[in-house]
């Protein structure tokens, strides 16, 4: 789900027959715009998050940015002009582009549930290479259908909780006789960041296709009793192990979007059974290991 077009770190696409939520713009006759060297192209203003929100496509690159040979596509806040001085809002956002022949949607966003920080000085964010102009321009990609192309938005806005006691969103978990659990599943005891109730959720022999050769590790969202009216909760999380002999910590980070139906965050194949085993790496001392939480921040989106 990385994307080709840029930084594999940061980006990532997907491939969704659901059209987006928020916003959906059609522009015909793409090719003048190409051919007439505009500089970028502005849709109508769209509601999303209780903010209103422009798509802004540039047909042969945003050349501020020194883009060349592909189309960018931002985000952009409008109507600010009521904010107060030093406002700024977090918003995790994904893009879209119709193929029309297969009748799905290339979704583009940040890796890893990342947010972006809109403010006076930042009103737009987006992906600069958000596709290569030939691969747009060619017919058989559908993506430009009789000159016709859609785009599309959608748009969560986070209502930012910053936690600045350690001791409100880390958990430390310290699991004796490890080589001796022998249940399918073990859960931490509850813990609150957030004003959230959380556990950790541990599968000693793994899931699925990783079991036997992985352990699996998630966060768990206890008390859904404040996801109401079709509300979510953003989390950005990180479940480490530690090192008990060189405080190299194994850990690994994700966000997630947690509601009634999706309780959990993590991974299946969290690391393999064999190096977390191995005399010497630390993470297995005396037969203990020690598991860590840390759910720094969090937000909710209500359903629009």
């Amino acid at each position: 789900m990385e994307n080709d077009f840029v930084d594999q770190v940061e980006i990532s696409r997907s491939i969704s027959h659901v059209p987006p939520a928020h916003f959906i713009l059609k522009i015909e006759a793409f090719s003048s715009l190409v051919e007439n060297d505009v500089e970028k192209y502005g849709s109508l203003e769209f509601d999303a998050g209780g903010y209103k929100w422009k798509l802004v496509v540039y047909p042969n690159g945003n050349k501020n940015e020194n883009v060349k040979d592909h189309i960018s596509v931002y985000l952009a806040m409008v109507d600010t002009s009521s904010f107060g001085l030093g406002w700024e809002v977090y918003v995790i956002f994904r893009l879209f582009v119709l193929d029309q022949k297969k009748d799905e949607f290339l979704i583009l966003q940040d890796a890893m549930g990342k947010q972006r920080r809109f403010h006076g000085l930042k009103l737009e964010w987006g992906f600069d290479q958000f596709i290569p102009l030939e691969e747009f321009i060619n017919a058989s990609n559908g993506y430009l259908v009789g000159d016709t192309c859609v785009f599309g938005a959608e748009v969560f806005c986070l209502s930012m909780t910053k936690l600045t006691s350690a001791s409100n969103y880390k958990h430390v978990w310290k699991i004796e006789n490890f080589s001796k659990l022998e249940d399918r599943f073990y859960e931490s005891e509850v813990f609150v960041a957030g004003d959230q109730k959380w556990k950790i959720l541990l599968l000693p022999k793994g899931l699925g296709e990783a079991s036997g050769s992985h352990i699996s590790m998630y966060l768990r969202l206890i008390d859904l009793s404040t996801i109401t009216g079709g509300s979510k909760i953003y989390v950005l999380f990180t479940l480490r192990i530690r090192n008990q002999l060189l405080s190299k910590h194994y850990e690994k980070k994700a966000g997630e979007w947690l509601n009634t139906s999706t309780q959990f965050g993590g991974w299946k194949k969290f690391v393999e059974l064999n190096y977390l085993n191995k005399a010497g790496n630390g993470f297995l001392v005396n037969d203990v290991c020690i598991v860590e939480a840390e759910v720094p921040v969090l937000g909710i989106s209500k359903a629009l």
